[in-house]
């Protein structure tokens, strides 16, 4: 397999370990849509599901694979003949297909988990990479719980499998148990003592268990790897993935110390990371590095000072290299369509997934009641109408009332699958209040499991964001909404996530003629 060794592939597995993150599951649209966000982006792989899991798992990444060109797209498989059938048969319409297969070599997943030997992992290993081949070219084989596993017995492994046809190899820290010493020392070792370890890209894949995911990845790469399997955001089971943002910065800034470099359009960093907070509904922590809200803040004198006299004193990125936008105002309630155009353009908003007469229609209607326009009001007005699920419901009008002595209460107005309804509910508050309504016109009880507000910008006529996790009869979906009324932000995040859920119900219902 042809590689650059001065290239640091970025394999992105949002779409699948990403996904697995409590709350942070896609449908289908949604993961098309982060999946063409990723090419723009320019990583090398998109893992784009389990195809073997679920339908709809595996049409997800049978869409995904039909839709993007430039990166190799694949599905994990266990070693297990279904798996990679399913998984051979989903990325089939791919221009670069590709299949990653896995098995535990830890003694502990074999005896506890597996119940075989390590004679039989291998022999299983073996056929499961020579059966792949037959069908395609790129071959993933990982050893899950590597950093674990016995050194010498992942030689014998590793080794193996790259006799049978593996093209790439992954070493996983698989509960995020390693350090940084220990894990770059693994890689050294496994590159200098397995058979044909020349002939493979050697890939890291990190949890961020004991917060060391980016630190372990950066080790690896100084010891041979060069692939980094990572997710936007940093998603993921338990404590994460290793973040993509932080370790292809890490490589950018510090190009002078790692000597490498990445596929990676950096610009197209920051509205990656949005609109998989959008799509998710998980709030990227202010203190995030990169992509936080404070990541190119600066409150303390001393540090304000040296900004203002050089912006290099504290400052070793340029906000404008991830793609962050200025926070400057960009348009106002006179500006034309090819304006808005433009600028979404400038933003890094791909056109092709944005309904311009609606969005165009909101920019004038936000513009009429706000003084100032910013760049993140525009972006949230786009992504929060391309996440959308289908218009089952839509909401057409409200109104809440609350005082410092009577119960809240709220008036809503739905068209309900094409019929209009109205009702009115009493709750804790307005937004309690505003669900129950809703809820009630809707004839269903589902229940809130997260809700999250977060204002775009500044000042009191700010935008607000609101996502809320919703569950009902097992379906669980994410909502989002922005609106410079909190309320009705909320009842528009409320009635997105439902309509969600009707999307999935419908969708299972095609795809396995029953309701889940």
């Amino acid at each position: 397999m042809k590689h650059d060794p001065d290239v640091v592939r970025i394999f992105d597995t949002t779409l699948r370990d990403g996904e697995q993150s409590p709350g942070a599951s896609m449908n289908v649209e949604e993961k098309v849509l982060v999946a063409r966000q990723l090419e723009r982006l320019g990583v090398d792989v998109i893992e784009a599901g389990f195809a073997a899991s679920s339908p709809g798992d595996f049409e997800a990444v049978a869409r995904v694979a039909a839709t993007v060109t430039r990166p190799v797209v694949l599905s994990l498989a266990r070693t297990k003949e279904n798996d990679m059938v399913q998984a051979i048969r989903a990325v089939e319409k791919a221009r670069n297909p590709g299949i990653h297969v896995f098995i535990a070599t830890s003694d502990l997943h074999l005896e506890r988990k597996l119940m075989m030997t390590r004679q039989e992992v291998i022999d299983a290993a073996c056929w499961a990479v020579e059966y792949c081949r037959k069908y395609l070219d790129y071959v993933e084989f990982s050893a899950e719980d590597a950093s674990r596993s016995d050194p010498d017995y992942l030689v014998q492994v590793f080794g193996e499998v790259i006799r049978c046809g593996a093209t790439v190899v992954n070493v996983p820290d698989t509960t995020g148990y390693a350090v940084p010493e220990e894990f770059g020392a693994l890689f050294r070792y496994l590159i200098a003592n397995t058979p044909g370890s020349d002939r493979v890209v050697w890939s890291a894949h990190c949890h961020n268990d004991l917060g060391m995911a980016v630190a372990n990845s950066l080790a690896a790469v100084r010891n041979g790897a060069r692939q980094v399997e990572c997710t936007v955001n940093g998603i993921g089971e338990r404590a994460g993935n290793t973040s993509l943002e932080e370790v292809v910065m890490a490589i950018h800034t510090r190009s002078d110390f790692f000597k490498l470099r990445t596929n990676i359009v950096t610009e197209q960093i920051y509205p990656a990371s949005r609109l998989l907070s959008q799509v998710t509904g998980l709030v990227v922590p202010v203190n995030k590095p990169i992509v936080g809200d404070n990541a190119f803040a600066h409150e303390a004198g001393i540090h304000q000072d040296g900004v203002l006299k050089d912006k290099l004193t504290y400052e070793i990125m340029r906000p404008e290299s991830i793609g962050l936008p200025s926070n400057k105002l960009v348009l106002g309630k006179h500006s034309g369509r090819h304006a808005f155009a433009e600028r979404l353009k400038q933003l890094g908003v791909d056109l092709y997934n944005v309904d311009m007469n609606k969005a165009f229609a909101k920019f004038k209607e936000l513009a009429d009641r706000k003084k100032f326009v910013y760049d993140e009001d525009i972006l949230a007005i786009v992504t929060e109408e391309a996440v959308r699920g289908p218009d089952y419901l839509e909401l057409l009008e409200l109104e809440v009332r609350a005082s410092t002595h009577g119960v809240p209460s709220a008036q809503v107005r739905l068209r309900v699958d094409g019929a209009v309804k109205q009702g009115a509910a009493e709750g804790d508050g307005m937004v309690d209040a505003c669900f129950k309504a809703i809820a009630e016109l809707v004839g269903v009880q589902p229940r809130l499991e997260r809700y999250a507000v977060k204002a775009i910008t500044g000042g009191t006529d700010a935008m607000g964001e609101v996502s809320c996790l919703i569950s009902l009869d097992g379906v669980t979906a994410t909502g989002q909404g922005a609106h410079t009324d909190i309320v009705h932000a909320s009842a528009l995040a409320y009635v997105n996530a439902l309509n969600k859920i009707q999307s999935r119900r419908t969708r299972y219902r095609q795809i396995s003629g029953e309701e889940p």
